[in-house]
């Protein structure tokens, strides 16, 4: 599986040797991030007419991110020298049979004279002084510090994603903190929150296939990868990029700065011994980082219980991920109570959830209509929802389709329906920003309703006597709360976090210790969603239209 993003090694050395120097000279913060406006200034000396450049800045962005890195700048260097030599430009123009190795830079007008000029300026490098070399710390990485965020310059956001992390930093994080979002709902988010790569989750029933899944993606076995007819993954394993194979242990990757798994401690020892991350090199996890889970239990199995919370693990990584695949196979379409809890946990993300029914070459075209039928039927009682779920029908292995059982209309439609499903992967680094937006959008709108409830039962205790017999009756009649604060202040009940859930953290509190409703920060977080965000959008969008 290929995702289309443009290598550096498409291009000459010498070709890389010159855009290397280009790149420099366009980008005016030094940030490593070509902006729209550094754009506009230096695609202009290409002549190209504004709605080429308006598509060169589409395909080389795929990602949304509002800035090109210096692979994207390469791709973009390339389409207009394409553009140039009379090509249409296209998504399909790079990957086509065009020699991008010997393809000449394109021709940008005055460009030799500016930079002979800025070498007879800076003879000396700008972050050398006095022969000791600066290194400058990132600005997002400064907001995140016991410093003042508020010191930072709005011109220092050069990305939608850096933006993101000022907006969380001084409007969102000090709501969340003043009513202890981090313990009842989510963790605060940390800088590698906003930096991890697309992560795609797979759940299922033990030996539904989901490692084989994976590993029909990679075309290789991960470290640390057992595959076999038994329960054989008996942990969560996240499975990225890394420059060896290798396996971390979960209590250490945990503690990692530049990882965003520290939310997991939480969890405790228990489940951290259970968790582990699997390092290699590959083309796929520098675009992608996979969870594998352990099979969901069923039968006399789900008798015993787990050491750890494994439906508030699955939960806290459906809120990271960008898809979630449930895995079944034909002979496993039973939803056990394991199962059943493991998916209402998921409510809320049920955009993201793809049903696969894997190993369905195992039966004939006659059964598999049966099949299907019957697992909608399961998943309709659980999903609880009127829409129809996708579901995906394939054998992802690396086998053969089984054509015998199958019929060659069966194999030709398993061939469309893998084919679907994986433009549907294909297509998650490219709406990847688009998913961090609604992910922090749905996150501002949880903490503002957290705010709502706390400062309420805050409101409801006396001043003086009574107080436990007040918070006892307010525990118990949680739902009653709840609905008082969604008619007070016309919020949409489907909003609001699961009663049971928040009554169980509730009791291990003095309620009376919470803090009254803070107008301003809710004022605050309401600018955010109204004003900030969407200009944040209008200054990293298209710079051509």
């Amino acid at each position: 599986m290929e995702i289309s993003s443009v290598p550096i090694s498409s291009c000459s050395k010498e070709h890389q040797k010159i855009y290397q120097e280009w790149f420099r000279f366009a980008d005016s913060d030094s940030d490593g991030r070509i902006t729209g406006n550094d754009a506009i200034k230096f695609f202009g000396m290409s002549n190209l007419n504004r709605q080429d450049l308006k598509q060169v800045w589409a395909i080389a962005d795929s990602k949304r991110q509002g800035y090109l890195g210096f692979s994207e700048f390469v791709a973009a260097m390339q389409l207009v020298s394409l553009a140039q030599g009379g090509h249409d430009i296209s998504h399909d123009l790079l990957n086509s049979n065009v020699d991008l190795e010997n393809l000449n830079p394109p021709v940008m007008e005055g460009l030799d004279a500016l930079l002979a000029k800025k070498k007879q300026l800076h003879k000396v490098n700008e972050n050398e002084v006095n022969g000791t070399v600066v290194v400058e710390q990132s600005p997002s990485a400064l907001w995140f510090s016991s410093k003042s965020s508020k010191k930072v310059p709005l011109s220092s956001v050069t990305s939608i994603i850096d933006g993101l992390k000022r907006l969380y930093v001084q409007k969102l994080k000090p709501l969340e903190v003043t009513y202890r979002f981090n313990d009842f709902v989510s963790p605060l988010l940390t800088n590698s929150d906003f930096d991890a790569k697309p992560m795609v989750m797979l759940l299922g029933q033990y030996s539904t296939g989901k490692t084989t899944f994976i590993k029909h993606l990679l075309k290789s076995s991960y470290p640390g990868a057992h595959i076999g007819p038994e329960p054989t993954t008996d942990r969560f394993v996240v499975v990225m990029s890394g420059p060896d194979g290798r396996s971390v242990p979960g209590n250490t990757i945990a503690v990692q700065a530049d990882m965003p798994f520290s939310g997991l401690t939480k969890f405790g020892t228990a489940f951290l011994s259970k968790f582990e991350c699997s390092q290699m090199p590959h083309s796929l996890l520098e675009h992608i980082t996979f969870v594998d889970t352990p099979g969901v239990l069923s039968g006399e199995k789900q008798r015993t219980q787990r050491a750890y919370d494994f439906t508030g693990v699955t939960s806290w990584f459906a809120a990271k991920c960008d898809l979630i695949l449930l895995l079944f196979d034909p002979h496993k379409l039973d939803v056990s109570d394991e199962f059943k809890r493991v998916i209402s946990s998921l409510h809320g993300h049920d955009d993201k959830i793809r049903v696969v029914l894997n190993k369905a070459d195992q039966i004939d075209t006659q059964q598999l209509m049966r099949v299907y039928g019957a697992l909608m039927w399961s998943l309709g009682k659980v999903l609880n929802t009127p829409e129809v779920m996708r579901v995906y029908i394939g054998s992802f292995n690396d086998k053969p389709v089984n054509e015998a059982a199958t019929g060659p209309v069966g194999k030709e439609l398993f061939e469309k329906e893998q084919e679907d499903l994986l433009a549907d992967l294909k297509d998650i680094p490219k709406k990847s920003c688009d998913r961090r937006i609604n992910e922090f959008v749905k996150r501002a709108r949880a903490a503002k309703i957290h705010a709502y409830i706390i400062s309420h039962l805050k409101k409801e205790m006396p001043a003086m006597l009574g107080k436990a017999k007040t918070q006892q009756r307010l525990i118990d009649n949680l739902e009653d709360e709840f609905g008082k604060v969604q008619r007070e202040f016309h919020l949409p009940p489907g909003d609001f976090p699961d009663v049971d859930h928040f009554r169980d953290i509730l009791s291990g509190y003095n309620i009376d210790k919470f803090e009254k409703l803070k107008p301003k920060m809710i004022e605050a977080v309401d600018e955010m969603l109204g004003y900030d965000i969407p200009e944040l959008l209008k200054n990293f969008r298209n710079p051509y239209g």
